[in-house]
C-alpha cells in the first residue's frame, strides 16, 4: 500500500502554520516551495530547511522499508497466514503498518499523553530489528539480488530542481525496493552534511543534541528517525520563531518581492521629484489650470509605485489574482483565503492611492499661477 499524499485544504479560512506548509498542505503564495525561495532569498538559511526536508526523507525512507519487510513477510509465509498461526501473528506485530501521516516534529500530536505516536513505533522496530542483511526486503524477494544504491551516493536533489516523475522521488515506487544499508546511509549523509563541525552546510545546533546524534549514530549505530529528533524539534522551532511569520507577511500580505519592492522605491521617488519640478515650473511660469492637468500623470505613477513600495502589494496584480516568486516571475495565487485577503488590502491601498493623489493633484492645479 502506497502513503497517499497530502491534500491541501482550500477550505481554510485562516493564515497556515508551518506544519502544513512543510506537509505540503497548501498552494501558492504559501506553499513550500515559496517557503523555500523565501529561505534562499529572503533568510539566507536554506541550509536549515534542507536538513529539515532531508530528515523527512529519511523518514519517509524508513517507512517505505518497514513496508517493503512487511510485504515480505506476508509473501514469503503464506502458509502462516492462512493458518492464522501464533507465529505468525507475533511477526507481523512487529512490524507498524499505520504509517501514513505526514512527517513532522515529534511534539506535534494531538494526544501527547497518549499511546506512542506511530513515528516512535518505527523507531523502536528499527532499533529491535538491526540486523539490515537478514531482514531487508530485497533479501526477502531475491536472495541472489543486489539492494538498492545507498542513497548516499546520490545525495538528495535539490527541492527546485526535483523532477517528482523520477523513481528516486516516489520512494513509493516498486522498482526501489529498500534495503536496511539505505537507511544507514540516509542517517550518516544527514549526520556528514549538516551537523559534524565543518561539515558541508553545516547548521548551528545545541552542543548537547548534536553530541547525542553523533554517539547514537557512530557508537550505538542507530539508524532509526528518532535519532534526528531533538535536532529536528529545534529547527521546526527556529523556522517558526525567526524566518515563518516573516514568510506570511511577505506572501499572505503582500505580492512583491524585495528587490521589485526596490525598484519601485526608487522609480518613484524619481517620478515624484519630477512631479514636483514639473509642477512648480508650470505654476511659476504662469500655465493655465488646463495645461497643469498633465502633472496628475507623474504625481499618480509616483504615489502608486511608493504606495507599492510601503504595502510590499502592487494592488492591480493582487486584484488580478497574480504574485512574484522571483524577480519579473509571476504566478497565481490559488489559496482562497490568502486570494480574499490580498484582495482587501489591495483595495485599500488603492483607496489611499487616490485619496493623495485627488489632494495634491486639486492642491497644485487650482493654486494661483504667478510669473516670476
Amino acid at each position: 500500500m502506497s502513503t497517499p499524499s497530502p491534500v491541501p485544504d482550500g477550505n481554510r479560512k485562516r493564515l497556515p502554520n508551518l506544519f502544513e506548509v512543510l506537509s505540503k498542505r497548501t498552494l501558492a503564495p504559501v506553499d513550500l516551495f515559496s517557503f523555500y525561495i523565501y529561505m534562499r532569498d529572503t533568510q539566507r538559511s536554506v541550509d536549515y530547511l534542507d536538513f529539515w526536508l532531508d530528515v523527512s526523507q529519511h523518514m519517509a525512507l524508513c517507512r517505505h522499508y518497514v513496508r517493503e519487510l512487511r510485504r515480505s513477510v506476508l509473501v514469503g509465509t503464506p502458509e502462516l497466514e492462512k493458518s492464522g498461526s501464533k507465529r505468525s501473528s507475533q511477526v507481523l506485530e512487529t512490524v507498524p503498518s499505520d504509517l501514513h501521516e505526514p512527517a513532522g516534529p515529534s511534539t506535534y500530536s494531538a494526544y501527547p499523553t497518549e499511546k506512542p505516536t506511530q513515528d516512535q513505533r518505527l523507531s523502536a522496530f528499527l532499533r529491535t530489528n538491526s540486523d539490515g542483511k537478514k531482514n531487508s526486503p530485497s533479501n526477502s524477494h531475491d536472495q541472489g539480488s543486489q539492494g538498492a544504491t545507498p542513497e548516499s551516493e546520490n545525495p538528495r536533489p535539490s527541492f527546485m530542481t526535483t523532477n517528482s516523475n523520477s523513481p528516486a522521488a516516489d520512494s513509493n515506487s516498486p522498482a526501489h525496493t529498500v534495503a536496511r544499508a539505505d537507511i544507514r546511509a540516509s542517517a550518516e549523509k544527514v549526520l556528514y552534511t549538516y551537523l559534524l563541525p565543518g561539515s558541508e552546510r553545516e547548521i548551528i545546533l545545541p552542543q548537547g543534541i548534536l553530541n547525542d546524534i553523533t554517539r547514537s549514530i557512530e557508537e550505538e549505530g542507530r539508524d532509526d528517525p528518532e535519532v534526528f529528533d531533538a535536532a529536528k524539534d529545534y529547527v521546526f522551532q527556529a523556522m517558526e520563531r525567526d524566518a515563518f511569520p516573516g514568510f506570511l507577511r511577505a506572501k499572505a500580505l503582500g505580492n512583491l518581492v524585495q528587490p521589485s519592492m526596490m525598484v519601485r522605491l526608487i522609480v518613484g521617488m524619481i517620478s515624484m521629484l519630477g512631479a514636483f519640478w514639473t509642477t512648480f515650473a508650470l505654476i511659476f511660469l504662469n500655465y493655465s489650470r488646463a495645461t497643469r492637468c498633465w502633472i496628475i500623470l507623474p504625481f499618480t505613477v509616483a504615489i502608486y509605485l511608493i504606495a507599492s513600495w510601503q504595502y510590499m502589494l502592487d494592488p492591480i496584480l493582487a486584484l488580478a489574482g497574480g504574485s512574484e516568486y522571483t524577480f519579473m516571475d509571476f504566478y497565481r495565487i490559488k489559496e482562497p483565503f490568502i486570494r480574499q485577503l490580498l484582495n482587501k488590502r489591495a483595495i485599500m491601498c488603492l483607496g489611499w492611492i487616490v485619496i493623495i493623489d485627488v489632494a495634491i493633484c486639486c492642491l497644485f492645479i487650482f493654486v494661483p499661477g504667478k510669473r516670476l
